[in-house]
């Protein structure tokens, strides 16, 4: 199975049918992942469906393989991208890839001066967004709007959030600038997952231990630096 077997496409009104459906293996993978995401209703999708911000995938046979939307905070000044899931049967396919390529698009159509930003543990999705042009940064580079924060309640990992006074988690938190010209240490990010995805996991480790004994976080930004001594 390739990317030939799919349709991607910004969601139509007439795709809500499918919006139960989405928001149940949302929660599911969620679930399966031992994370926490911010609970969305069938009906919410579906008005992301209807307002021409989500983009959703079909198998060539007409069976819907995944999904994903876009939320503003602060006014519009920064977009995220949510909500990104495949349909297990596609998963491992380059699926996600794809539909993360079409829904950046699409934000950049709709908000081009708008910071598109993420928060994520996985490796996939941070090669993905590396790709894309995001860099790491810190939390205090994202949005500040409180209605995002509260989205965070339902993942397991929240308490660290709150006592971490919103600095740090961990999720790697990830943006893409516009007025940014030159995403050089995105490619060199990039660079560095590919040829050694294993050094990003053990960062991942060792960020893990050092929040628990409560010793503080690591910098974001520094990751890069981090990766290249590790790989001394």
């Amino acid at each position: 199975m390739n990317n030939n077997d799919f349709i991607v496409q910004v969601a139509l009104p007439e795709h809500r049918v499918f919006a139960e459906e989405i928001v149940e293996e949302m929660a599911e993978s969620a679930k399966a992942r031992g994370t926490g995401i911010a609970k969305r209703s069938p009906e919410y999708v579906a008005g992301k469906m209807q307002e021409g911000k989500s983009v959703i995938a079909f198998h060539k046979d007409g069976t819907w393989a995944g999904f994903c939307y876009i939320e503003t905070w602060s006014h519009g000044q920064f977009v995220a991208n949510s909500g990104l899931i495949v349909s297990p049967k596609f998963r491992k396919a380059g699926l996600a890839k794809s539909i993360k390529e079409e829904i950046f698009a699409l934000s950049r159509k709709l908000y081009p001066k708008a910071k598109i930003f993420g928060l994520t543990t996985g490796l996939a999705v941070m090669k993905i967004n590396s790709d894309l042009g995001y860099e790491p940064v810190t939390y205090s580079e994202l949005t500040q709007d409180e209605d995002f924060w509260k989205g965070c309640q339902s993942c397991v990992n929240f308490d660290i959030l709150k006592m971490k006074e919103r600095k740090i988690c961990m999720c790697t938190a990830m943006l893409y600038d516009p007025a940014e010209k030159k995403h050089e240490e995105a490619k060199k990010f990039a660079e560095e997952l590919q040829r050694k995805p294993k050094l990003y996991e053990r960062f991942m480790r060792i960020k893990q231990r050092l929040i628990e004994k409560n010793k503080g976080g690591t910098d974001l930004k520094s990751m890069l630096l981090f990766l290249a001594f590790l790989n001394k």
